[in-house]
């Protein structure tokens, strides 16, 4: 199954390898910050030396592999014994219907899993680990745009979207975008040390790391509980704003009945699911509202309202003035804002 090593093993200094599994349409900002944190963490500033970090991109075959924006990019490794790397990371990308990594590479992860190699993925790369079974019962974190995909493809596995990653002691998994550096980061501190981090982070212009508790940016509305249903209904509704889900859909892909989830919500926020789901569409008008011209008609639709009068009259009763009128004001406040700075 497993190939020997390409080329010569790797000075004793080397604290931390990694190899990368790149799906087709893999996303470059991933992978880059991936690769990048490593290496400004191997060596002095920014010299680049594999000196205490190392990695190679593995693959069955020696075909280049399609990035999501057309570029290519070349393995530079078969499918190596998994046990020479200190982490396995899937690096996923634009979702399509095709196969994401060919049955070899299925077939090496799970073998890889099957020894306790410790797997990663970032972005869509849960999505390549959970469908080889690999996934269960480790947390999953995703971005809050695939949350919904994600829950109706694997119903049984444990799954979380307000997080920008998730480390355990065998598994990881990453939200995916600038949350990259992050993971990266903990890893190059947990193997080489705080002043390689430091290194890295300041010649990548990072000044802070977020660390596995930091909340994903991307968030519908800010919910005062500790729910995580009521923290994952926001986003659900965000997700569908344009095609709309019944409140009975929403607590169905929440694994609860529609009573239980009326009752929480009122319970936890003294508001229905439907004035919240309200709530949520109208910020994403106000948002269309502020930074385009977006005719209303197409504003009410991306907002999921029926036509233009019936999002006027709601938006009206909840901000005490028509859409023409608040996009104006808006307008105005900010031009003026910006003619005083």
């Amino acid at each position: 199954m497993f190939h020997s090593a390409l080329r010569a093993r790797q000075a004793p200094s080397v604290q931390l390898k990694v190899g990368f599994i790149l799906a087709c349409s893999f996303t470059l900002t991933e992978f880059a910050l991936f690769i990048d944190t490593l290496r400004l963490a191997s060596d002095e500033t920014d010299r680049s030396g594999r000196v205490n970090a190392d990695w190679e991109v593995l693959s069955n075959t020696r075909h280049l592999v399609t990035l999501s924006c057309g570029m290519r990019v070349s393995p530079t490794s078969s499918l190596r014994d998994p046990m020479e790397f200190d982490y396995i990371v899937v690096v996923g990308g634009r979702s399509s219907n095709g196969q994401a990594v060919d049955g070899q590479t299925i077939k090496y992860l799970r073998e890889a899993a099957s020894r306790g190699a410790r797997l990663t993925a970032i972005c869509t790369g849960t999505f390549i680990l959970a469908e080889a079974g690999l996934m269960a019962p480790h947390e999953t974190c995703v971005s809050c745009l695939h949350y919904l995909d994600f829950r109706e493809r694997f119903p049984g596995l444990q799954v979380q979207a307000d997080r920008i990653y998730n480390l355990d002691a065998t598994r990881g998994s990453c939200a995916g975008g600038s949350s990259t550096a992050d993971l990266a980061a903990e890893l190059v501190r947990r193997h080489i040390g705080e002043a390689a981090e430091r290194n890295a982070l300041e010649v990548l212009q990072i000044d802070r790391v977020r660390n596995a508790q930091w909340l994903q940016p991307r968030r519908p509305l800010t919910l005062e509980t500790h729910d995580p249903r009521l923290r994952a209904a926001p986003i659900l509704m965000e997700q569908n704003v344009e095609n709309l889900l019944s409140v009975s859909r929403l607590a169905a892909v929440l694994g609860i009945s529609r009573r239980q989830l009326e009752r929480l919500f009122f319970r936890e926020l003294n508001s229905s699911p439907a004035l919240v789901y309200r709530r949520v569409r109208l910020e994403r008008a106000k948002q269309l509202l502020r930074t385009s011209d977006t005719p209303s008609i197409e504003v009410a639709i991306a907002a999921g309202f029926e036509n233009a009068s019936h999002f006027g009259r709601v938006f009206r009763t909840v901000y005490g003035q028509p859409p023409s009128v608040w996009r104006r004001s808006r307008s105005m406040s900010e031009n003026a804002g910006a003619a005083n700075a």
